[in-house]
Formats: C-alpha cells, sequence, structure tokens
C-alpha cells in the first residue's frame, strides 16, 4: 500500500513541476529544503537540481555498476562526514569531527591542538584506535519485506517484534561479500524501508589538522553565527590490504584506491551557484505536530539550556586557568557548547518564523481535506496527539534533564550511572556480570584519561541543584574512590558479591543510586511507554499527509543515513535591516584578531601572508582569499565534514555548520532563514599550501577550473 501511495505521488509531483517550469522561472524561495536517497533522484528531483544550475545527472550521483559521487563520501566514525579528494585514499573531514583523534595524539610537549599536525610523508601519518569511516555500495527498498504481516491496528511492541523479525531473516539471507554488511533502516516514520550494503575500513591515520586558532577559530562566541571565519577541516587517509579491502592496521597496508574521488574547484562560488551536499545527516523531525514542537522548544530546551549554561561557566574557567585542563577539556567543552548554543537558536528561529502557528495552520488545513475527503481512520489523529503529549510532558521534560545531569555533563555521575548497570548484571550469573565489568572498567578508564576531579566537581555543584533542589553540596567527592582510577579499579577486584558489596558502600554510589533507579523504574518505561503510542500515531500521520494531501512535497527524516541535499549560495536576512553576504573573506579574520584571546586570537603566520598578500592560485576575483560562504541547502549535525559539490561534481566547500536562526531546520525548514555554513575550498587549499608548507597534499589532488570551460 505504502509503495502504491509513493508512485502516485511521484508521478503527480512529476506532472505538477512540468507545469510550473512552463510558466515561472524556479526560484530559491520556492525550495523547500529536502534530505532526499540518492538511489530515489531520477525524475523530480534530477530536474530540480538542473532547474537550479547543476550539469549532473542521477546516475553520476548515485550507480550500482559504475563510479559515481557516492564512491566518494564516508560516514566517518558514525557521526560525521567525510570525502575522498585524491586517488591515494585522502581523505577531507571538519576539524572538530577530526578533534578527537588530534586531541589524542597531542600533549603538552606536542600540542597538535595548538600548534596544528602535518605528516611530511605516509610514514608520519598517525594511526587512530577506534577510527572507522563507511562507504555506501548498495541501497535498496526492501519494505514489502520488512512489513510482511504488520499492519496499523498491532500495538506498539509487537509491530516492532515482527518488524525485527522480518529484518533479521532478511539480513541473514541477503547475499552480499564477506568483507560486507548490511543494515536495514526505516523512513518516512516507518512506512518505508532501505537495505544498505556497506563498507567499513578501520585502518584511517591522521595526515593534517591546522591549529585550532584556524580550525576552530571564533569558538564558542561565533558558534551557529555568520559571518563565519573558521577553517573547520582536518584531513585523514584511508589504508587498506593489498587488494584494497577493509583491514586493521598493519604497518603493510597501503593508501586506498578509490573508485572515485573528488576533483577540488579553483574557480569558487558566487551568489546563485548551485550546491550540492552529500553525506550522512543525523536526526531530523520535519513532521511532527504543533503540539511537539511547541514542548521541545517551551519545556525541554529552556531547561536544557540552563544545564549546560551551568556546566559550561565552570569548564571556560579552568580551561583558561590552565594549559594541561585547556587539553583535557577541549573536546567535552566543544561537545556541551555545541548544542546548549544550538537550542538557543532553535527556539529563536522557530519563535521568529511563527513555526508552531503555521504548523497549526497546516494541520487545520490537512483536517479539512479529511472531512471533504471522508477519511474517517484519519479524524482523530490530532486530537491523538494532544492527549498523548500531556501525558508525555512530565516524562520527556525530567529524563532530558536526567539525561544531561548523569551521562553528559557530570563525568563521576556518568561513572555511577555504569555502576549500576554492573549492579543490574550481577543477578544474570558470572558470564554477563564479567562482561559488563569489562565494558565498565573500560569506560571508567576512558572517562579518567582526560578526568579533572576539581572541574567536575565545580560542574556537578552547578547543575545538580537543577534536578534536585534539596542537593547543596558536592561533598561526595572527597568521600568516593572513583575520583580515583587507581581506587576506583580497586572496587572491581575480587567476586561478584564483592564488588557489588563495595560500590554500594561508596558515597558517589550512595548517592546517585536512588536517582539513577527511578530513572529505570519510572522515567524510562513511562516515557517509552507514551513514545512507542506516539511513535505508532506519527507513522499513520506521515502516510495520512501522504495519502490526504498528495501535491505536497514529502523527503523521509534524516536517520543518518546517505543522503543528497540541494541549494544554492545565497545570503539572508536575519533581522530587519540586517543583510549577510554569503562569502566572508581573510580580511574578516584579521578584523576580528584579539591577541591572546583563546577565541580570536590569529596566528603570526596567517598574519604575515595577509600582509604581504601571498595568496598563491587561491584568490578570488576581487584578489580577496574567501574562507566560509552560506548556500539553502538543508543540513543537520552528521552533515559536518560533508562535501559542497558545484554544478559538475568537483568540491567547492566543506559543510561544518548552519546559522543560528537556521538551526530550527531539524523541525521546520524555512528558505527565508535556513542556510548552512561550509569552508571554502579556496581557503582549505591555502591554508594547507601556504600557511602548512604541506605542498605535496596539493600534489596528491586533482585541481580543476570547470568555469573556464
Amino acid at each position: 500500500m505504502a509503495l502504491l501511495i509513493f508512485e502516485k505521488l511521484k508521478k503527480t509531483q512529476m506532472k505538477l513541476l512540468k507545469l510550473l517550469v512552463l510558466f515561472i522561472s524556479f526560484s530559491v524561495s520556492a525550495q523547500q529544503g529536502g534530505m532526499w536517497i540518492p538511489s530515489l533522484l531520477k525524475g523530480m528531483n534530477e530536474t530540480e537540481m538542473q532547474n537550479l544550475g547543476s550539469k549532473l545527472s542521477a546516475d553520476d550521483i548515485y550507480d550500482v555498476n559504475n563510479s559515481s559521487l557516492k564512491d566518494a563520501i564516508v560516514h566517518f566514525n558514525g557521526g560525521c562526514t567525510a570525502e575522498i579528494i585524491s586517488p591515494k585514499g585522502l581523505l577531507l573531514t571538519n576539524h572538530h569531527c577530526g578533534f578527537g583523534q588530534i586531541q589524542s595524539h597531542s600533549s603538552v610537549e606536542n600540542d597538535y591542538l595548538k600548534d596544528g599536525f602535518w605528516a611530511m610523508s605516509l610514514d608520519e601519518e598517525l594511526p587512530n584506535d577506534h577510527l572507522e569511516v563507511t562507504f555506501i555500495v548498495k541501497i535498496e527498498d526492501v519494505t514489502s519485506a520488512i512489513l510482511k504481516g504488520v499492519s496499523d491496528d498491532m500495538a506498539p511492541k509487537a509491530s516492532q517484534s515482527l518488524i525485527q523479525k522480518n529484518t533479521n531473516e532478511l539480513q541473514k539471507s541477503y547475499s552480499k561479500e564477506t568483507w560486507q554488511d548490511t543494515k536495514v533502516k526505516a523512513f518516512f516514520k516507518g512506512n518505508q524501508y532501505f537495505l544498505f550494503v556497506t563498507e567499513s575500513y578501520e585502518d584511517i591515520r591522521l595526515v593534517g589538522a591546522p591549529p585550532s586558532a584556524i580550525g576552530k577559530f571564533g569558538s564558542d562566541t561565533d558558534n551557529w553565527m555568520f559571518p563565519r571565519h573558521t577553517g573547520d577541516f582536518s584531513m585523514f587517509r584511508i589504508y587498506a590490504d593489498k587488494n584494497n579491502r577493509p583491514a586493521k592496521y598493519s604497518k603493510d597496508n597501503v593508501p586506498y584506491t578509490p573508485k572515485h574521488f573528488l576533483p577540488v574547484s579553483l574557480d569558487g562560488i558566487e551568489e546563485g551557484d548551485f550546491t550540492m551536499v552529500f553525506g550522512f545527516p543525523g536526526r531530523t523531525n520535519e513532521y511532527l505536530p504543533a503540539v511537539a514542537v511547541e514542548q521541545i522548544t517551551q519545556k525541554v530546551n529552556p531547561t536544557n539550556i540552563n544545564i549546560r549554561e551551568k556546566a559550561l561557566k565552570v569548564i571556560d574557567a579552568a580551561m583558561k586557568s590552565d594549559d594541561k585542563i585547556r587539553i583535557q577539556y577541549a573536546s567535552k567543552q566543544a561537545s556541551i557548547a555545541n548544542y546548549w548554543k544550538k537550542w538557543i537558536g532553535e527556539n529563536q528561529g522557530i519563535e521568529k518564523s511563527n513555526a508552531i502557528a503555521k504548523k497549526r495552520e497546516f494541520e487545520a488545513t490537512f483536517s479539512k481535506a479529511i472531512a471533504k475527503k471522508k477519511y474517517k481512520k484519519y479524524q482523530n489523529l490530532l486530537s491523538d496527539f494532544d492527549k498523548l503529549y500531556v501525558d508525555f510532558e512530565p516524562y520527556a521534560v525530567k529524563r532530558s534533564n536526567f539525561i544531561e545531569i548523569f551521562y553528559r555533563n557530570s563525568e563521576l555521575m556518568n561513572m555511577m550511572f555504569r555502576l549500576y548497570q554492573l549492579e543490574q548484571s550481577a543477578g544474570k550469573g558470572d558470564e554477563a556480570f564479567n562482561k559488563t565489568k569489562d565494558f565498565v572498567t573500560a569506560q571508567i578508564s576512558r572517562i579518567h584519561k582526560d578526568f579533572n576531579a576539581d572541574v567536575d566537581k565545580g560542574v556537578f555543584g552547578a547543575i545538580m541543584p537543577l534536578y534536585d533542589s534539596k542537593v547543596t553540596t558536592a561533598s561526595l567527592y572527597d568521600q568516593t574512590a572513583f575520583t580515583n582510577l587507581t581506587a576506583a579499579l580497586k572496587q572491581f577486584e575480587g567476586s561478584s558479591k564483592d564488588v557489588i558489596s563495595k560500590i554500594n558502600e561508596d558515597a558517589a554510589y550512595k548517592f546517585a543510586k536512588p536517582y539513577i533507579a527511578e530513572f529505570y523504574n519510572d522515567l524510562e518505561p513511562n516515557y517509552q511507554r507514551i513514545n512507542g503510542e506516539i511513535a505508532k500515531i506519527q507513522k499513520i500521520y506521515m502516510k495520512a499527509l501522504m495519502e490526504v494531501l498528495p501535491s505536497d512535497k514529502y523527503y523521509p527524516d534524516a536517520n543518518s543515513t546517505l543522503r543528497v541535499t540541494y541549494g544554492q549560495v545565497q545570503g539572508y536576512a536575519p533581522r530587519d535591516a540586517v543583510y549577510y553576504n554569503p562569502v566572508s573573506y581573510l580580511d574578516g579574520i584579521i578584523e576580528k584578531h584579539i591577541p591572546g584571546d583563546y577565541e580570536f586570537n590569529v596566528p603570526e603566520k596567517l598574519i604575515e601572508l595577509h600582509k604581504s598578500k601571498d595568496y598563491g592560485q587561491y584568490a578570488d576575483t576581487n584578489g580577496k582569499v574567501p574562507v566560509c560562504f552560506l548556500g539553502t541547502n538543508h543540513t543537520t549535525g552528521g552533515n559536518s565534514g560533508s562535501p559542497a559539490i558545484d554544478a559538475h561534481g568537483n568540491l567547492i566547500g566543506l559543510n561544518f555548520d548552519r546559522v543560528w536562526e537556521g538551526t530550527m531546520s531539524d523541525m521546520n525548514y524555512d528558505p527565508a532563514i535556513c542556510r548552512n555554513i561550509m569552508v571554502d575550498a579556496r581557503y582549505i587549499l591555502f591554508i594547507i599550501d601556504k600557511y602548512a608548507g604541506a605542498k605535496h597534499l596539493i600534489k596528491e589532488m586533482k585541481l580543476v577550473h570547470p568555469k573556464k570551460k
């Protein structure tokens, strides 16, 4: 049924689009966003891209049997995107995506965060533990197999159980190479399913990274903002065995030979140019009802913002006071600050665009269409949402706050969370207990690698009262074994009974255990119960939208799978009498320079290059070096590191952020204010060549002039 709806929708969309093109030219204001499945671009999407200026066919982007753009795109360690830019497996991604690896190789003596790192030969490239990249080999619609026997009237648990059974059977029987894997993902809220054949490589070596003064220029102040002047890039290389197949790290491995790599354009961009961002967007919820958006922005986000704000104040002060702490907390601080600021911008964007009221208007239109077409089976959907979200709110808010405090921001509480999991495993036999113990001790050891008890104590003291106002002291930090790794690991010695006895005597665990027990026994079960009901209604609502309003344009929410999003280079007006031009320049970096400031200190060599105008072939036609530019591409988390590709399939930039007002695009894409931010490829080349002197990397790439053809 779902597949028939999709085919009907496709035909309707094509007819409407052809009529539109006959009468008016396509404008950016008509673009409504979208994160499209690359295997389904033929038809409407291909035409739409070409109307925006693309010279690419759908087969140029995705082709199973021939080299295509998809073969140059990888999922970087499950959270970012990267692309191959040379015939020797050279990878380009964001500085913040490679930050953890750069940090792990850094020390006070060799501070690659502060000074940057450049391997001047293959032998100098640095291996990385637990880093992998994944290619998509093939995408296949498997809806009929996954939804076999599933019906709308089934209970959520029963439905999910059958879907999982069908998925397991399909994956078990699916034909693939021994070094390949498969995964099945739901689309359109579970109305459609696709299988992805993947290849993952785990010998990935650090090749180059600019200093944080370039790669993180502007830091928290400029995060999610424009004009932006951040050289947010780093470089890695994929290594393979002698057969070009995935292999664990070995000195005998060789640089990977790709099926496709992206040439790099030296011609740059100008307003109105076509842009395509190709990558792995994480999560969006474009089809939420108004009541859900209202709850997220007015109840959940404000409390989470407050928690992270308090944590950041403590961490920022500590990082400024001590270089060792700065290195220890660099990655953690960036992670905490990122979504703190994102949520603020998201709330502002929802309010500015009047998104909730517009969703209610759309829902009124939907209700009228239901009544007109006499779809009785859909008439209670919106009222069901209203009832469910009233019940959901207290659990959604408190659960979210719990995760912020006991999992994300307080590292001692995170350790206690792990200990609770260990205690629960004790009743499942020695094998289960020992397996969990190995996992927990590994996690605690990982936390202690960059742990400072005084800093974490300050964070706990600042945020815990926001969860429980009765907590007025952080004295448990002086009474627990878990602020010291050696003492912590001693708690795991002996039998399961001994271990459980010891951790239950620990002051930190005694404190945390009741809160964690409440989470597992009350918050989480009730959250999941109501969320399951919401998901069931959301699935039906998604199907209803496409059936009742078939002329509207629908794209699946992001779910960490490979997607295409297209648009144009375009500035925007965030507020009255303010317009942001779409390109920033090196001049702006110099203007922002504050000597000694951790966010805006410009390296001396970059200042000298600006003074001498030693720009080489990387200057724009105006004689300036471009740094960042804006596009109308619909992006989200996970698109970090995604290539910005021109009309001919060449690299023109590197996606790394969105504008602050446009972070709401995860729930509501508005073409007037939603913009993605990209590092200009010429600035990347300029830093590699003129700043770092890594000319061998420039020679390795294919530099092209597509606009001079």
